[in-house]
């Protein structure tokens, strides 16, 4: 076979292989997303996005880093991971969900495998109370830290609080010697 032939057939297969590895590769994706529309599905499909790279960089760092912070007085990594648990379960508190009781998650949960089914089980509760929300809640007006917004500004700042963590984490991993396995 000469090198044209060759490249033609491995092009061919690649073109018959994609769609079947984009659909294995979805498949292993929570599909919160899909269940919802509207705004609740596009959280929905943003908050799988970045459990999926909290909990795959929280796989990736070895238990031994766990107790590692870059300065005195500032959050371990345990700590920093404890604390979205943490906020996953405060926040929804003004949707008018009442979060489980929890212990000091930062203080008390330092272990990798604990952290792991902390965040877990914090990500999942809020999955179920948006879900649980209706489209017309999201307008209810809500007051976050003092200030005047809707059910849907909240959902916008645990957003943004998740994603700000996530930085923060990548940062941590980093400086730790761990690249951030989307990133390999």
């Amino acid at each position: 076979m000469n090198n044209m032939i060759k490249i033609r057939l491995a092009v061919g297969v690649l073109a018959l292989l994609l769609p079947v590895m984009a659909f294995a590769q979805n498949a292993a994706k929570p599909q919160s997303a899909k269940k919802l529309t509207g705004f609740r599905g596009e959280f929905l499909a943003n908050l799988d996005e970045v459990q999926e790279k909290l909990t795959d960089l929280a796989q990736s760092v070895p238990a031994e880093k766990y107790s590692w912070r870059p300065a005195p007085g500032v959050r371990s990594i345990s700590e920093v991971y404890m604390h979205v648990a943490g906020g996953n379960y405060f926040l929804t508190s003004f949707l008018g969900v009442k979060p489980p009781a929890t212990r000091d998650l930062e203080k008390e949960v330092t272990a990798k495998a604990d952290v792991l089914v902390e965040m877990k089980k914090s990500f999942d509760f809020l999955r179920a109370s948006v879900s649980s929300l209706s489209d017309a809640e999201l307008e209810k007006a809500v007051k976050l830290f003092g200030t005047q917004t809707t059910e849907r500004g909240v959902l916008v700042t645990i957003l943004s609080h998740l994603h700000e963590h996530l930085g923060q984490s990548v940062a941590y991993a980093r400086m730790n010697g761990v690249v951030p396995p989307w990133s390999r």
